[in-house]
């Protein structure tokens, strides 16, 4: 899936960009050849955050770290034969966040902003709303579970994080990750159901075959110490990774990057993996020798998923790109996105395109934008080399609307940013002070492959995306390929 890299005289030169656009109308053409088969496999990738203008930016990075210019470049899944763009509002926002989002393109449906795997009835820390089964809405890890398939998630945050918990919660918070955590916002554990609990004590949690992330101080007691030595935080002293391995006994928990690749996914019915006491660390700071890459995870979850004869859907995030993100960290955030399209690029190499499905897609945007006039080949990462500020300053080719550094003096100044050093954990500017950096509303990618790819193009509702992952699949209860009187 390499690009190469043209010199400056070929691109003078106008029929190389005929023979370019020639090859790219041919590769439209070919796209007539429609998969129309059943997909035995979904497989749903999750770039939380992963704006255009990201995907757009860790291309040209890409491209940048092999020495070329970089904006030829191309992204793994940016070769899928099909693209469309999601609506990301959810019910009640304009902007939306990672729950309401997950309940749309894992549930097919648009709740409030913070619930999950709840109906827009739910409204923000409404305890008893999001108990009542009335409210509550399926995942697609639910239909295929009943269709007979494998399901699972991996993700780079926790396990209880809002955007893998769209495959089994229904909360109206989505920060109930454990029991002290709804105690946090005065209410009662007692009447709500903690996610934790949910995920290892409910349906579909319960019979989830893989799933792997951070956030393991959710699941144990205050009084006991996780794998990376630190205590849990659950105040009603259950230990519910005790009780997944007593349900599982044929499962296998692992903590750390040698345990999961010992794992002989030949004779294990279920893998639990988590890697760290909170979310997973940024792939360009963390242990290596203790915490896997998210291509580690995708491959160990593919290899016992692939067991199943009547298929799997497994849902994988890249979480972090979203955390970077939040800490106006574009270098990590591109970083993150690069580690992403790896594990797309492994999944596609390990799978056969004529029976799986796989789709990666954003949740939302964020506040980055590239900016300027920099000329061809300019790093990406760095200040715009050929224009200054009305102040005679450089200023960074990234940067954010919303965040905590305006690199500006106590005189309201900009200051030299080509005397401050920078590196993958530099924070990026910002134009307006604030926390932290915040999601943006625009419209994302949708890029497909495999089994009725075809469906995914124009602009799409975001909460449409599992509907048509289902008719491809022939799972759920609405219209699929099975149909008898389904158009093909």
């Amino acid at each position: 899936m390499g690009v190469n890299k043209p010199t400056p005289e070929e691109e003078k030169d106008p029929e190389f960009w005929r023979s370019m656009a020639r090859e790219e109308v041919l590769k439209a053409i070919g796209k007539q050849n429609l998969n129309v088969n059943k997909a035995k496999n979904i497989i749903m990738f999750l770039g939380d955050g992963m704006s255009l203008s990201t995907v757009t930016a860790a291309r040209i990075l890409k491209g940048q770290r092999k020495s070329h210019n970089g904006e030829e470049d191309a992204l793994s899944f940016e070769k899928f034969p099909h693209v469309a763009l999601s609506k990301t509002y959810c019910a009640n926002a304009q902007v939306p966040d990672s729950a309401c989002t997950a309940t749309a393109y894992l549930c097919g449906v648009k709740g409030n902003i913070v619930t999950i795997g709840v109906s827009a009835n739910v409204e923000y820390n409404n305890c008893s709303a999001s108990m009542d089964p009335a409210n509550h809405v399926s995942s697609i890890a639910a239909w295929g579970q009943k269709a007979g398939k494998s399901t699972g998630f991996v993700t780079t945050t926790s396990l209880t994080h809002a955007s893998p918990a769209g495959t089994y919660a229904h909360v109206a918070n989505r920060l109930y990750e454990s029991d002290a955590d709804i105690k946090s916002f005065g209410q009662d554990p007692e009447t709500c159901l903690d996610m934790a609990q949910q995920l290892v004590l409910q349906e579909p949690g319960r019979n989830f075959n893989v799933m792997m992330g951070g956030g393991m101080a959710k699941f144990l007691p205050k009084t006991v110490v996780d794998a990376h030595g630190n205590n849990g935080i659950r105040d009603d002293g259950l230990n519910l990774l005790k009780t997944w391995q007593i349900m599982h006994p044929d499962g296998s928990l692992v903590t750390n990057r040698d345990e999961l690749l010992s794992v002989n996914t030949a004779n294990v019915s279920h893998i639990m993996g988590i890697f760290n006491t909170k979310s997973m660390d940024y792939a360009a700071v963390a242990d290596k020798s203790k915490q896997p890459s998210l291509s580690e995870m995708t491959e160990t979850a593919l290899k016992l998923l692939q067991r199943n004869e009547q298929g799997y859907f497994v849902f994988i995030e890249g979480g972090n790109i979203d955390t970077a993100h939040h800490e106006n960290k574009a270098a990590m955030s591109l970083d993150e996105t690069l580690e992403f399209e790896r594990a797309i690029e492994l999944a596609y190499n390990m799978t056969n395109p004529e029976e799986t499905l796989i789709v990666v897609t954003a949740d939302h945007g964020h506040g980055l934008t590239i900016n300027g006039y920099p000329g061809r080949g300019s790093s990406i990462l760095g200040l715009n080399p050929h224009d200054v500020g009305s102040d005679g300053l450089k200023y960074s080719t990234l940067s954010y609307t919303l965040g905590r550094e305006q690199y500006i003096d106590a005189n309201g100044k900009r200051l030299d940013m080509e005397k401050i050093p920078r590196n993958i954990e530099t924070v990026y500017p910002s134009y307006i002070k604030s926390d932290n950096g915040h999601h943006s509303g625009e419209d994302v990618g949708i890029f497909a492959t495999g089994p009725f790819a075809h469906l995914f193009t124009g602009v799409l509702q975001e909460h449409t995306i599992p509907h048509l992952m289902a008719y491809a699949a022939c799972i759920g209860d609405g219209p699929t390929m099975c149909d008898e009187n389904s158009i093909v």
